[in-house]
């Protein structure tokens, strides 16, 4: 015997949310693999200054934000499932889902506010490294070279906040486009840029996050009404 009444109405309800919740689940697959592939952080972070690789901070918390996608489309597909066919134990497999995801995003989100900072600090002292091997002529000055202009070229910026009145070496080295003067000059250096690049993207980030963790929270009270309602309807 199906559901009737209220019941019924948080059966499609839940269904709803549910796709939704599916429908949130492709979209953060598809945000994270455009950032997996945005031409400025592949350009920057794919970066090599002799031994050492640019930080990879970024793109771990993209794989994670990649597999959460991907689980998500199977949670919500197993909530549609499990609405329709008033299932107790698809429903309660949901709800387990729902709850260590939940967990997890709220872990995530912890430990995202608390390193916010870092993944754009870690870029800036990369790119500081490698602009002062290229101005004092280090060894593998040739390489640092390379991975300044990517950054000039990619960021459209010129020199950083550490490194001052090395605007004529600059120059002198064709480090910087010749059209980034007006940036050099209205101090659009390159640790500015580098804060912009990253902060967009985890406020964007972290706005998904908020969306996922309210559509979670009703899913989960939804789930659980409609289980009792379908345990109840069971027994007359």
């Amino acid at each position: 015997m199906g559901v009737e009444g209220c019941t019924k109405c948080i059966k499609y309800l839940l269904f709803v949310f549910n796709f939704i919740f599916w429908l949130a689940g492709g979209i953060i697959l598809g945000v994270a693999l455009w950032l997996r592939h945005d031409s400025q952080t592949t350009n920057i972070l794919y970066l090599q200054l002799g031994d050492k690789q640019a930080p990879n901070t970024f793109y771990v918390g993209i794989y994670i934000l990649i597999a959460v996608g991907a689980v998500m489309m199977f949670v919500g597909f197993l909530g549609c499932y499990g609405a329709i066919q008033e299932s107790q134990c698809l429903l309660g497999t949901f709800f387990t889902c729902l709850v260590i995801l939940f967990a997890c995003e709220v872990a995530a989100g912890i430990w995202g506010f608390v390193n916010k900072d870092q993944i754009a600090k870690d870029v800036k002292q990369f790119y500081d490294q490698a602009l002062q091997q290229a101005l004092m002529g280090e060894s593998d000055a040739n390489n640092a070279k390379a991975v300044v202009k990517t950054f000039h070229e990619t960021l459209d910026c010129c020199g950083s906040d550490a490194i001052t009145g090395a605007f004529t070496p600059l120059w002198k080295d064709d480090l910087c486009r010749k059209d980034s003067l007006k940036s050099l000059l209205e101090n659009t250096n390159c640790h500015k840029k580098i804060d912009e690049l990253f902060s967009g993207k985890l406020y964007l980030i972290g706005i998904a996050a908020v969306v996922v963790a309210v559509i979670m929270i009703f899913e989960m009270i939804l789930s659980m009404v409609l289980c009792c309602g379908i345990r109840n309807s069971s027994v007359y």
